[in-house]
Parts: structure tokens; sequence; C-alpha cells
């Protein structure tokens, strides 16, 4: 297994970044402006964006993993991997996901904790209604782990 840090031709990823934020236009917002991490084991299995929001805060933008390959291990070893990475630069490290409970618990299993929300991120930043766990996600759920 191999953590890639990825400089250029991040657009390559999309197909595996629109698993984890299925709005080509909201991955825009954060792809050039973060830090890009792929996971190898043979092939490409998972990736993540992670953005410097200032004052020792970072925030993982986006993890996602080819179905095929979830329940594996290898979200939760590229989150350590990331955590790892940022140790001594990084206060805190978010993440901000739907109000799914299967999400939920993967990332307090990785050691985050809730944080807060932000009511109605999902009906009022994206163009369409998102779905995950077979409901509409509306709230954005942050969780965050002290570094």
């Amino acid at each position: 297994m191999k953590i890639e840090f990825v400089r250029d031709d991040r657009r390559r990823f999309l197909d595996l970044l629109l698993i984890g934020d299925e709005q080509e236009s909201m991955i825009e917002t954060y792809l050039y402006r973060g830090d890009l991490f792929a996971l190898y084991d043979g092939d490409l299995k998972s990736v993540c964006v992670v953005t410097c929001e200032g004052d020792g805060v970072y925030e993982l933008k986006n993890i996602a993993t080819y179905e095929e390959f979830r329940g594996q291990g290898y979200g939760k070893r590229l989150i350590e991997c990331i955590l790892e990475h940022y140790t001594g630069r990084c206060r805190v490290m978010l993440v901000g996901t739907g109000d799914c409970p299967r999400i939920l618990r993967f990332y307090e299993r990785c050691g985050f904790t809730v944080s807060h929300r932000v009511e109605n991120f999902f009906i009022d930043h994206y163009d369409h209604p998102v779905f995950d766990c077979g409901e509409q996600l509306v709230d954005m759920v942050y969780l965050q782990q002290e570094l």
C-alpha cells in the first residue's frame, strides 16, 4: 500500500472525488487550494483532499473509496496517514459530512468527535437534492479531531 501526494493533473481523480461529493462545481472550490492524496494498493483505491482553513485548522473536504473496496480499511488508513502528515502544523482537523449514522460512526472510529452542524447546507449549496444512506441530506455535520 502506498499513498501519493498529487501535485498536478488532479482532475484525473474526478470520477472518484464525485463519489465523495457529487457536485463537480463544489469540488472545484477546493480541489486546487487543498492537498490531494491518493492511496494505491496495486491500483487506485481511495483519495482525499485536505484544505488549510487558517489558524492551524485544516479540513478533510473529500474522502472517497471505490465502492467495491469499501470496508477493507483503505479509508481509515488514508485518514491515519493524513493525520500523521499534518501533526505539528495542524491544531484541529475538521471533516464535514451528511447526517448519516454509518458515516458518522466511521469518523468516530477514526477518532473524530461531533463538533457542530450547519443547518440546510445541502439545500443551500447544491443545485439538486443530495441523498446518502437512503435519505435526503439537509444539514452538514462537522466532526473534529485535535492534533
